[in-house]
């Protein structure tokens, strides 16, 4: 996608910098460019969930103004005569996703568990994303130095370069420690940690094909578009609903001051016990920093 929206941009805007310039860089209008991001939507790929292209928009516009203000740093062009300054994205649609109930869930795992060339892999990131609602980059950047079997936590660095210690069940630890132990037990710890068989890592792609596939066998997770992402949202929720908006922010990870978050998790952001809390009541199994047992 991103490679893509840069070719379209390297077809419309050339650098002055060239030594024969079709076009400069400050050449394209303001409307042109909104043409221009109106072609990017219309071509997008469609599928049953996707908004019409809206998110191919959004990100054309994103790479567009980031280059420009590139080139205003490099005073290729002047802040004044950057086209896309006053560029912006459309307004953003209310998200499909939402939290899955429990009979979805039971389905998602069953036919995960019982389906594909490695069952035990796909049912490994199933829990781990549902156990710890962790981004898809989060399970990939795992590595066997990550997990603390002691306290029972593992080390999740997602985007933004975020790192937190998340709270594991005990079930979930074993899983990961054995998956090393199976399939790399000579693997250097700070490599990543979920493999196939073969014992090579897995790709981003990796999430794609398994709910392709679990798309295949459940068609409602092909209709509704559902991701890694959506298990997530589900944990996300649940936490919230039963703990707090405060917990469930930490358990996700924004718990940091951000502009999405405002000010007030300064002075009431969790802490990980709390969150362990919430994870022993999600998983009905103890945990040691958490304050209350599960019920």
């Amino acid at each position: 996608m991103i490679r893509e929206i840069m070719h379209s941009i390297a077809a419309s805007l050339t650098l002055r910098r060239r030594a024969d310039p079709a076009r400069p860089i400050d050449g394209p209008t303001a409307t042109e460019i909104v043409n221009l991001s109106a072609g990017v939507q219309g071509r997008a790929a469609q599928r049953s969930y996707s908004r019409d292209g809206l998110g191919a928009r959004c990100n054309f516009i994103d790479a567009v103004k980031f280059r420009y203000r590139c080139a205003a740093a490099d005073r290729l062009i002047s802040r004044d005569n950057n086209p896309a300054r006053e560029l912006r994205k459309p307004p953003k649609q209310r998200s499909p996703r939402r939290p899955l109930t429990p009979a979805q869930l039971a389905e998602i795992n069953k036919a995960a568990a019982t389906t594909g060339v490695d069952p035990a892999l796909d049912t490994l990131i199933l829990r781990l994303h549902t156990e710890t609602a962790c981004r898809r980059g989060g399970s990939i950047a795992l590595r066997p130095c990550d997990l603390d079997t002691t306290q029972l936590t593992i080390r999740l660095r997602e985007k933004g370069n975020t790192v937190r210690d998340q709270p594991v069940s005990p079930t979930l630890m074993t899983a990961l420690v054995a998956h090393t132990q199976h399939r790399a037990p000579e693997l250097d710890k700070t490599a990543q940690l979920l493999r196939h068989r073969n014992g090579t890592p897995i790709a981003l792609a990796y999430s794609h094909q398994l709910w392709k596939k679990l798309g295949r066998r459940l068609p409602w997770v092909a209709t509704l578009g559902v991701t890694s992402h959506w298990l997530r949202y589900t944990t996300l929720t649940w936490v919230e609903r039963n703990f707090g908006y405060a917990i469930a922010a930490a358990y996700a990870g924004h718990s940091q001051v951000s502009d999405r978050s405002g000010n007030t998790l300064t002075y009431v952001g969790a802490t990980i016990d709390e969150v362990a809390t919430a994870l022993a009541a999600l998983t009905g199994e103890p945990h040691p920093p958490a304050l209350t047992p599960p019920q």
